[in-house]
């Protein structure tokens, strides 16, 4: 019993801080699914319209995804039991780099468990506590957190501005041996898009490593989805490209693509490749049925963007607020995370699974729904969305 009460003790601090959160509206209740993902989710038990998920060409479920995936359990099994560096490294995982490189326009790729593993991978396999990173402002947990695993000197520039890093790097380069230079391609909540033109000159001026995380820029930007790079025609002049197979592409799984030395190195330092084990075989199948698909046709990235650009239209109309966004990511800002909240209940009561999404994801005061638009949804879809939001909207009084 002492024992328990001194356990109890010790993590009384956990539930203060939970009670906490709940008191602040900034309680996460994570809801359950028990559905494939598609335009249509059952969530918690109902039958709701998605508005949720990061399945921008509806390739979670896609049939022919599907059956890959079937296919080599039946050949290879399902675990690979081993890191990569020692038994874990079948052919299809060769396979799979060969092709997201051609697909990227790239000498070389290299696959990790998720695009967070490939974050931690690369940042402090290229940078250490000697060097510095010049870090936008808003880049994603996982490159923060991959920048502080480095130990370098982490300087932030000012969003999606070139003049703040040329100011910072004319200010600090010359105080370190290394230097890289990361952003997102695409920003996750805002919906941004990096002046990844720009940003390349000034890393170039000084001599700096370049990174880009293009998680939402997969299957999104660029010909077909091919991503940031290709977007501004930049083949051959980024050092580094991190990319997820789990949002675009419907499964999971990480990519660095671009210089082959980069990606020689990742071989031989890059932890989550060393230390944990491979990418199951099924989800590698399933991602060279998704690369098929895309290479077939642009036909999915172009319904994306014509559904995006549609409801964003629609929500302006209604009156609601969209923030800056450039791609199909749509926030719809309400300020204070309680309202977000009580928005996001609503629009379920309403039919509509819409995640409020509070501090820390977004800075306090900018919370927000964030609307993730897909190919899978049609015009029905999206129409039966907008009334649900008109509805909403008008009871709470953020559009008249």
């Amino acid at each position: 019993m002492t024992s328990e009460i001194q356990t109890s003790s010790k993590l009384r601090w956990i539930e203060t801080e939970l009670q906490s959160l709940k008191d602040n509206g900034l309680y996460n209740r994570i809801r359950t699914l028990s559905s494939p993902q598609g335009a249509w989710l059952v969530v918690d038990g109902k039958r709701v319209l998605n508005f949720c998920s990061n399945n921008y060409l509806g390739l979670a479920n896609h049939p022919r995804i599907v059956q890959a995936a079937r296919e080599t359990v039946e050949r290879y099994g399902v675990g690979p039991a081993a890191v990569r560096s020692i038994a874990g490294t079948m052919d299809l995982h060769l396979q799979l780099e060969q092709r997201l490189a051609t697909f990227k326009g790239v000498d070389s790729a290299i696959t990790f468990q998720s695009g967070f593993s490939a974050n931690l991978a690369v940042i402090p396999a290229l940078v250490g506590k000697e060097d510095a990173i010049f870090s936008d402002e808003l880049n994603h947990a996982s490159i923060i957190d991959g920048s502080r695993l480095s130990g370098a000197k982490i300087i932030r520039y000012a969003h999606c501005d070139p003049a703040d890093l040329q100011r910072v790097l004319q200010e600090n380069r010359s105080a370190f041996p290394r230097a890289m230079v990361i952003t997102d391609g695409v920003f996750s909540m805002d919906g941004d898009i990096a002046p990844l033109d720009k940003i390349l000159e000034v890393a170039q001026q000084y001599e700096a490593i370049l990174m880009v995380d293009d998680a939402h820029g997969e299957g999104v930007l660029g010909k077909g989805g091919r991503g940031i790079v290709d977007h501004f025609g930049l083949h051959g002049r980024v050092d580094v490209e991190v990319g997820t197979l789990s949002k675009a592409f419907g499964v999971v799984g990480g990519v660095v693509a671009g210089n082959p030395l980069v990606v020689e190195w990742l071989r031989q330092r890059g932890r989550p490749f060393l230390f944990s084990s491979a990418m199951t075989v099924p989800d590698v199948a399933a991602c060279l049925a998704a690369l098929d698909v895309l290479e077939e046709s642009t036909e999915l990235v172009d319904r994306l963007w014509d559904n995006a650009r549609y409801f964003k239209a629609e929500m302006l109309r209604l009156g609601f607020d969209t923030g800056k966004s450039a791609t199909p990511i749509t926030p719809v800002m309400l300020g204070e995370a309680p309202l977000a909240q009580q928005f996001s209940r609503e629009l379920f009561n309403n039919g509509v699974f819409a995640m409020a999404l509070g501090f820390p994801t977004v800075p306090r005061g900018k919370a927000r729904i964030r609307v993730m638009i897909s190919a899978a949804h049609s015009k029905d879809d999206l129409d039966q969305g907008l009334q649900a939001f008109a509805r909403v909207g008008r009871g709470l009084s953020v559009i008249s």
